[in-house]
């Protein structure tokens, strides 16, 4: 049975067509920091986001709101986007928009939460609303923002005060849930994957969300919290605390250089060459002085008559914080930050945390023993305690960690809740182990090395042991290896784990032996032992998907898309660092794994597709050649990055139309091996002339590629929906699916020469259903109108009793029409029970 298209769509809406990309790619640098946009460049976009939602069938009670703007890779802009309806944000609703130099928008990463939303019931990105959600009509909240945030404090700190002014927006919470999807219905709980389930929202609330930043009892207290704006009751709650649990004399790392600033006399630990603005003009270590953790205070910044700094040791405890020994904390903090600076900018090209070069600072010495660092979003800035199960928390890959906070604070800002606050959790253990290995190896260079001990916080361990393995979560007893449906409900330090993992196998690769910490019981797959690609590309790879499409709500399976995305546009579809994504993320069961190209006995390509020019209206055809492996070979071809249904032949042939210009296909080969084996060939690009050659295409956006663009009717079955997949390209028409009384209809006017001695209409046509009896219960009938909508004829009527496997292209002679305008019409009938689905992709219209 094919499920209805789900109400909450986690997906990259629009993107470029991933083309192989050149030698240089994998120097991919991030750009400089970038001019925040002007009110009307703000409302340009806004315009572009509104009119592409007005495509997707959205009311105008939607809109957007610009939350924030960062770089993204040289010559384009990152603009994240948060979706309102009736003035309201939609939260955990949001759009990561890509625009160039110009303003265009390249792409849109997608959480869309708005579908069941009045006046949403069509297309949301991806998403078909059919009103599962029940609609929110009443947006007048019964309690004040006072009111809920009195609520809150309350419940969390009752004697407790405000480190920052607390805060309550009015919006709309999606109470979402997770389903399975059709292919996981029957599977228990134990088998299920991260791609069985999708999330979708079940009904809205209307809650204030209240933050609060308090101390209270030697503890700072900060959560985030969900209020029903009705009654007052907590919907959810989460931590909002991010932690970790001259020439200086560091207490890990020996002797070590430090940028430190000359005022008269007297040298400051202010970094002026690193960073601008800020709270001091530059990356700055500041002495907290055992201000209380429940509500430090930075202090001011370390000063010292000469330029040697720290002793080298543990601080001992009831000491100053200001001679030799004091000082080491703050050399720590001091290296610490100026690698994790450097190793963003250097490698990266991203400038300090939000990647406008905008400086932070670290405070050293807080509370006494305190056994914790954390970062604070409200100052962006890092606190330190000294240890007392620990010694000093200020190790590198701890500051590391904590700063990485920081750049996801500026960017995806990662929801510090379930599967996203584990996401949050592992990125920072990433960026930690990341600067970390760039430090050992002098903090110089474009490129990160080998050389980080894999193990998060193993200095700062009086025992020895770290505080997380990332290449074998579970040894520190909570951390699970893979993911699991139970995952959301574990602290975010423990649901980082799987995650780390996946870097971990991505970096490094895995080991084939069952006894083996580095085996993976999910890589079934040729090699057993999977390839990693090395820090760098790992590093690249993780940090353009994180940081340019990553959402706050974020999980592991969009999380897997994202990423892999990334790596095929840094270098390329079926590379070897694609495939590596792939398996990484299969080996802790997020995903199905795959097999390496280029092993031993497996399948090579021998004749690659080549790049194909025609004119509109001709035939392009794409050929690939494969050795080695078990004969026979299976073929599967992608237009663009997506599956093209039914093109499963060694040579994949299309009538090319102006749209398709530009497009690149390659294909996957498979053997008849058991593994199966595959290898993946190279692009080929199609370029499209201006016709002239063997006809004329007369339907406009006969793909669907350009949304609605031509097309009347029920115009919000067109779009890119989970469920379905399209003939060709990205989007289609999807007719039915309903599972209730519904009618649906497409509509062209197209116009036959009068001289015409060909008129040939073609389309793919997809069935399935889930009527079970012999009875005609649902329809799809094609016909050719005039103007005045009088049916000239009639050229086809499917059912339900049609329903088949993938599509089937359907052709008819249009030929009596010639020297008429006339209407190509679609039109859909669905009875009261059970969907079936009518899915239509490439309608052409070829005249001679």
């Amino acid at each position: 049975m094919n499920l209805r298209k789900p109400l909450l769509a986690v997906a990259v809406a629009a993107t470029l067509p991933v083309i192989c990309p050149t030698a240089n790619a994998a120097a991919e640098l991030m750009a400089a920091p970038v001019n925040q946009a002007s009110p009307q460049e703000s409302a340009s976009l806004v315009a572009k986001l509104t009119s592409l939602d007005s495509e997707r069938g959205l009311s105008a009670d939607n809109s957007f709101r610009i939350s924030s703007q960062h770089p993204g890779v040289v010559g384009q802009k990152i603009t994240r986007v948060q979706h309102t309806y009736k003035g309201l944000r939609v939260f955990g609703s949001e759009s990561v928009v890509v625009t160039n130099t110009a303003g265009d928008i390249v792409s849109e990463s997608v959480s869309d939460r708005r579908a069941g939303l009045a006046g949403n019931q069509s297309v949301v990105n991806g998403t078909k609303g059919d009103g599962v959600a029940p609609a929110l009509k009443d947006l007048t909240p019964s309690l004040s923002s006072g009111d809920a945030i009195a609520l809150v404090v309350k419940q969390v700190a009752p004697s407790g005060v405000h480190r920052w002014a607390p805060q309550a927006e009015l919006l709309i919470w999606p109470v979402v849930k997770s389903v399975r999807v059709a292919s996981a219905l029957n599977k228990s709980e134990a088998a299920l994957n991260a791609l069985d389930l999708e999330d979708v929202v079940d009904h809205y609330e209307l809650a204030y969300y209240v933050q609060t930043r308090m101390a209270d009892k030697g503890k700072v207290v900060y959560h985030d919290t969900i209020v029903n704006a009705k009654t007052g009751a907590v919907i959810a709650q989460w931590k909002s605390l991010q932690t970790v649990v001259g020439t200086g004399n560091s207490q890990y790392n020996g002797s070590v250089p430090i940028n430190t600033t000359l005022s008269g006399s007297t040298y400051q630990m202010l970094d002026a060459t690193r960073g601008t603005g800020g709270v001091y003009g530059g990356m700055a270590i500041t002495n907290a002085n055992h201000s209380s953790a429940d509500s430090p205070n930075a202090g001011s910044i370390y000063t010292n008559s000469t330029n040697t700094w720290g002793d080298g040791k543990q601080y001992i405890s009831g000491g100053s914080t200001t001679n030799a020994n004091g000082q080491t904390a703050a050399v720590n903090a001091l290296w610490g930050l100026m690698n994790t600076y450097d190793t963003l900018k250097s490698v990266l090209g991203w400038q300090s945390l939000d990647g406008n070069n905008t400086a932070t600072y670290i405070a050293a010495h807080v509370d006494n023993n305190y056994d914790n660092a954390f970062f604070d979003p409200s100052c962006k800035c890092m606190y330190i305690g000294d240890g007392s199960s620990f010694t000093s928390l200020g190790s590198i890959d701890v500051i590391g960690h904590e700063m990485s906070h920081g750049v996801t604070d500026a960017t995806s800002n990662l929801t510090y809740s379930g599967e996203s606050g584990g996401l949050n959790e592992s990125n920072s253990d990433i960026g930690g182990e990341m600067v970390e290995a760039y430090a050992r190896n002098g903090g110089t260079g474009t490129v990160i090395p080998a050389g980080n001990d894999w193990m998060m916080g193993k200095e700062i361990s009086k025992s020895g042991q770290p505080l997380r393995w990332m290449w074998k979560p579970s040894k520190d007893g909570s951390s699970p290896d893979a993911w699991s449906s139970t995952i959301k409900n574990l602290d975010v330090h423990y649901s980082s784990g799987p995650n780390n993992r996946m870097f971990y196998f991505l970096s490094q690769g895995s080991n084939s032996s069952s006894s083996s910490e580095y085996y993976s019981k999910y890589l079934t797959k040729s090699p057993a032992a999977m390839s990693g690609i090395g820090n760098d590309k790992a590093y690249r790879i993780w940090f353009k998907a994180a940081t340019t499409k990553f959402t706050a709500s974020t999980n592991y399976a969009d999380a897997r898309t994202k990423v892999l995305a990334a790596a095929q546009e840094l270098y390329g579809v079926g590379s070897k660092e694609a495939t590596a994504v792939q398996r990484a993320y299969a080996a802790i069961n997020v995903g199905t794994d795959i097999d390496e190209a280029g092993g031993t006995g497996g399948v090579s390509i021998s004749t690659q597709p080549a790049n194909v020019s025609v004119a509109a209206g001709a035939t392009a055809s794409f050929s690939v050649g494969a050795t080695g492996g078990t004969a026979p070979y299976s073929y599967k071809w992608y237009r663009n990055g997506a599956a093209i249904s039914g093109a499963t032949s060694a040579t994949y042939s299309l009538t090319a139309q102006t749209a398709d210009n530009g497009a690149t296909f390659y294909a996957i080969v498979s053997d008849a091996s058991s593994p199966v084996k595959t290898a993946t060939s190279s692009s080929a690009t199609l370029t499209v002339g201006g016709g002239g050659g063997t006809g004329t295409e007369r339907v406009t956006n006969g793909g669907f590629e350009s949304g609605t663009t031509g097309w009347g009717g029920t115009t919000g079955v067109i779009g890119n929906y989970s469920g379905q997949t399209a003939y060709e390209g990205t989007k289609f028409a999807w007719l039915g699916g309903n599972g209730k009384t519904a009618t649906e209809t497409l509509t062209q006017s197209v116009a036959i020469p009068s001289a015409a001695t060909s008129a040939s209409l073609s389309f793919a046509l997809h069935i399935d259903t889930a009527e079970t009896d012999n009875v005609a219960y649902d329809k799809l009938v094609v016909t050719v109108k005039n103007s005045s909508g009088t049916v000239l004829g009639t050229l086809a009527t499917y059912t339900n009793l049609n329903a088949a496997s993938g599509y089937q292209v359907r052709t008819f002679n249009l030929l009596p029409y010639k020297g008429q305008t006339v209407t190509l019409s679609f039109a859909m009938t669905e009875d009261s029970a059970l969907q079936t689905s009518f899915v239509v992709d490439k309608v052409s219209l070829i005249t001679q």
